[in-house]
């Protein structure tokens, strides 16, 4: 799935080095300018400091970059929600969803840059199409390939996943291509986040239908942040951060106050908080067997989702309130940057909403691992 455009903060500039701060010249390392004589080097420091070792480290951090790797851990949390919401539990056909998503996602990173190079050169020339770390051609190439493979992971989930991954491919091209600077730019992204999230659903056999409300609510947040980034580059008014601060706001209430069984049919068991309810005497569906038990879990399952519910507003909210106070270009990215590291708690907040604690804390450990590497590569 492309996140490209929604993407992204802090300049990667930090990421990579000039070729004379990688290695050193073989004159220095032979010799020592203060004794004059020879000063024997390690074989294995010469070989690891060669010219060959610093241009193949340089270019294994230009694909990082151009990828945005730390924004992958965004991701599972689409396929590991939609089977919360849509009723079933994790399975190895959720694995190969998550997968399917990875490569989608990393397919629209490539397919991102590879659209706007020609913008790059202008407002962003350290990235790796216009510094010239990666050909257009490679980047167009790893595009195609990852869909192509994101395709075929699908496939093996059955034709239900397949289909949903072909409408996320379908939806990942043209925003890149066509969409991107249209007013239909954000929905598209939207929708590709929310297919994305459907896609888990599917795959895990669940019923889609229920999977649509969390659907809905992550690509509510994926609209807003998409349309904050559209000045991330040249920054602009206050009102897209604004809004943006609304919507989270809005969500986090909403999941926060929501009623976990609503969607929930009297006799219809929750397979993931456990909650057991059996047939009444005159055979109609009746009370649950343990109801100490039940209310407490209800109640463990409320004080969860809430308390994801405020670390997504917490995350999202504190960078968009500086964009708003002083739409820059840096504070914008920022705030663009933190919305997309708020969709892990969005999306564990949407699995305890469900009933699915175990996923919603699973998908939140993520969280620390994307902020940590997210300092390190930029995720814009």
């Amino acid at each position: 799935m492309s996140e490209g455009s929604v993407s992204q903060d802090a300049s990667a500039s930090g990421l990579h080095g000039g070729p004379n701060g990688l290695h050193a010249s073989p004159s220095e390392l032979r010799e020592s300018p203060s004794e004059g004589h020879a000063n024997p080097v390690p074989q294995d420091t010469a070989r690891a400091t060669s010219p060959r070792s610093a241009r193949q480290g340089a270019n294994v951090n230009a694909w990082v970059e151009l990828l945005r790797l730390p924004a992958l851990f965004t991701v599972p949390g689409d396929a590991l929600a939609g089977a919360a919401a849509a009723g079933a539990r994790p399975n190895p056909r959720t694995l190969v969803a998550i997968a399917s998503s990875l490569c989608l996602y990393e397919a629209g990173m490539a397919l991102n840059d590879w659209a706007d190079r020609a913008e790059d050169a202008v407002d962003r020339p350290h990235r790796p199409l216009p510094s010239g770390r990666i050909s257009p051609a490679a980047a167009l190439a790893a595009a195609g390939g990852l869909t192509a493979a994101g395709l075929a992971l699908a496939s093996t989930a059955g034709r239900r996943p397949l289909a949903v991954a072909g409408a996320l491919a379908a939806t990942v091209w043209s925003y890149d291509l066509v969409l991107k600077r249209t007013p239909a730019g954000p929905v598209a992204m939207a929708a590709a986040r929310s297919l994305d999230l459907l896609l888990g659903g599917v795959a895990a056999n669940g019923d889609i239908r229920r999977a649509l409300p969390s659907a809905l609510a992550l690509g509510t947040h994926t609209l807003a942040v998409t349309t904050v980034s559209r000045q991330e580059t040249q920054g602009g008014s206050p009102w897209a951060p604004l809004s943006g601060l609304a919507t989270t706001a809005a969500l986090a209430w909403s999941i926060a106050h929501d009623d976990p069984g609503r969607d929930r049919q009297p006799g219809q068991q929750d397979r993931h908080a456990g909650w057991d309810r059996q047939p009444g005497r005159d055979g109609q569906p009746g009370g649950n067997r343990h109801p100490g038990r039940a209310a407490a879990t209800a109640a463990n399952l409320v004080s969860l989702r809430g308390a994801l519910a405020a670390v997504y507003a917490a995350t999202a909210a504190r960078p968009l309130f500086h964009a708003a106070l002083n739409p820059s270009p840096q504070l914008t990215q920022r705030a663009v940057g933190g919305g997309i590291r708020a969709m892990i708690p969005l999306q564990a907040a949407l699995a305890a909403r469900s009933g699915a604690p175990v996923t919603a804390l699973l998908t939140a450990a993520l969280a620390p691992a994307a902020r940590r590497f997210g300092r390190k590569v930029s995720m814009t």
